[in-house]
């Protein structure tokens, strides 16, 4: 198969696929929609997925599981949930087939094995989960409860992009519950710091912390919190969300608790969620014309190292000091793979995993082994150069960081190029034109507003930055009064 990408300025929408596939991350599946995450692609969610789980226990947190069909009695119960979730359902009816009795070689849907209730396979947990809580809780005493539960979901989307949107993705979705307003508010600002933090420090893509307009809220919440992150191509992706629910789901499933003054309360809810959509961010945000680019913090492999040889005898004088090598780098908690396979050149071996994003190669011959020496090379810079053998593991680890903050900086750079302040309707729609990127604008503060510049620019309010500057000034579409400017963007 040929390596070979289509270059971001030719198709980035190709750029992308052709990375995803080629690269070893995912598979288009049998299913519409649907894809198969190859070892590869699931390598770079594990680390995810670890570091992630132990900032959430960091924080007090415990996972669970809950179903995954969802009865459609419960998911009805809270009506503005249900209804934003309503057009992407896959919904059981039936739980048995049987022969046709006209074709001996297929199978129907037996009519006799109607479910008695429809079953919604779940699109999001919260009904679930809160009909569960309401069994949890009877006083102050069981508050609060710090539930997360890694899982899959499923949701109908007609069009898909794989990491970026498909049928059945993998995610996250902590559900707590709170004896206090001001306590649940305090738990959605903390994750979203959690994800923050996470997507900064680990996959090195700078982010912008906001909360959501009411059109871009979370169905069923009263405010949504989200991280803004930008793509190479200007393009904004929502990267984390993390959602204060008020007592919508509590009142909905009549969810109560017995306060220390002996009087009932209805309980204070939020959720919050990231999913495997981070890896098509992570592809985004780094990678260039030759392949993935890894931030080292999550790459399955951080190191490789392959050997240039001849013969056995000369295999075995190399692999001698690679082993070497590669021992002193894993006592430091370094991964790495020695690549010693007979059945590709070095030539074609660098290939791939400059293809594959691992963020530093080690070429190790004969002539070097007589030096003292190895070639060291970057995937972040696609740099090379010769050191000496003695210390190497301590300058492998010091590059891995250098790597990791070159990657942050080089994203913030393209951020702060890319992003522009506007102070009218023509300005706003030259820039998205022209530039892309982040614009931010006055807002009227309308939802009719807000959805005339949806329909004719395709630009949605990201959201409205946390810790604003508050400042007056008349929308850049109605001219009305605002006292401050939001954040807009074209999105995935």
């Amino acid at each position: 198969m040929s390596k070979e990408l289509t270059s971001r300025a030719e198709d980035y929408s190709k750029w992308y696929n052709d990375i995803v596939v080629k690269a070893d991350l995912a598979d288009h599946s049998a299913v519409r929609g649907c894809m198969v995450i190859k070892p590869y692609g699931y390598g770079i969610w594990e680390n995810m997925q670890k570091t992630l789980d132990k900032m959430f226990k960091e924080t007090g947190h415990q996972n669970a599981y809950f179903p995954l069909f969802i009865p459609k009695s419960l998911f009805e119960a809270e009506e503005k949930n249900a209804e934003g979730f309503a057009k992407e359902c896959a919904v059981v009816t039936h739980y048995r087939l049987k022969t046709n009795p006209n074709d001996k070689s297929k199978l129907i849907v037996d009519p006799e094995a109607k479910l008695e209730e429809e079953l919604i396979v779940r699109p999001t947990s919260e009904a679930i989960i809160w009909n569960t809580y309401k069994g949890w809780i009877q006083s102050y005493r069981d508050l609060p409860i710090l539930v997360n539960q890694w899982a899959n979901v499923v949701r109908w989307e007609m069009r898909t992009r794989l990491f970026l949107r498909t049928a059945e993705f993998l995610w996250q979705e902590g559900h707590t519950a709170h004896a206090t307003k001001e306590e649940a508010i305090s738990e959605t600002k903390q994750m979203l710091e959690v994800y923050a933090d996470f997507v900064e420090n680990w996959m090195a893509v700078p982010v912008v912390k906001g909360v959501k307009s009411a059109n871009e809220r979370f169905a069923g919440a009263d405010d949504t919190y989200c991280i803004e992150a930008m793509m190479q191509d200007g393009k904004a992706l929502q990267a984390g969300t993390s959602h204060f629910l008020g007592q919508n789901f509590a009142k909905a499933f009549d969810v109560k608790y017995v306060t220390k003054d002996n009087k009932q309360e209805f309980v204070w809810a939020t959720s919050w969620g990231v999913s495997t959509r981070l890896i098509g961010a992570l592809i985004m945000s780094h990678s260039d014309d030759n392949g993935l680019v890894l931030p080292p913090k999550l790459a399955p492999i951080q190191v490789v190292i392959v050997p240039i040889y001849k013969g056995d005898d000369g295999l075995a004088k190399v692999s001698e000091t690679a082993n070497d090598i590669k021992k002193k780098l894993q006592a430091k908690g370094i991964s790495v793979k020695y690549d010693d396979r007979d059945s590709q050149r070095p030539g074609w071996k660098f290939a791939e995993y400059e293809l594959k994003g691992v963020p530093v190669r080690i070429a190790i011959g004969e002539r070097d082994l007589a030096n003292g020496t190895v070639e060291i090379a970057r995937r972040d810079t696609l740099t090379k150069e010769t050191v000496n053998i003695e210390g190497i593991d301590s300058l492998i680890e010091n590059l891995l960081n250098d790597i990791q903050l070159n990657l942050f900086n080089k994203a913030k750079a393209r951020n702060q190029e890319l992003t522009t302040t506007v102070n009218s309707y023509e300005e706003f729609k030259k820039v998205l034109d022209e530039k892309t990127g982040f614009v931010y604008a006055h807002w009227d503060g309308t939802p009719e507003t807000e959805e005339k510049i949806k329909e004719e620019t395709k630009a949605t309010i990201r959201c409205i930055p946390l810790n604003n500057v508050q400042e007056a000034g008349v929308c850049i579409y109605s001219g009305k009064p605002s006292t401050q400017r939001v954040l807009f963007a074209r999105a995935y």
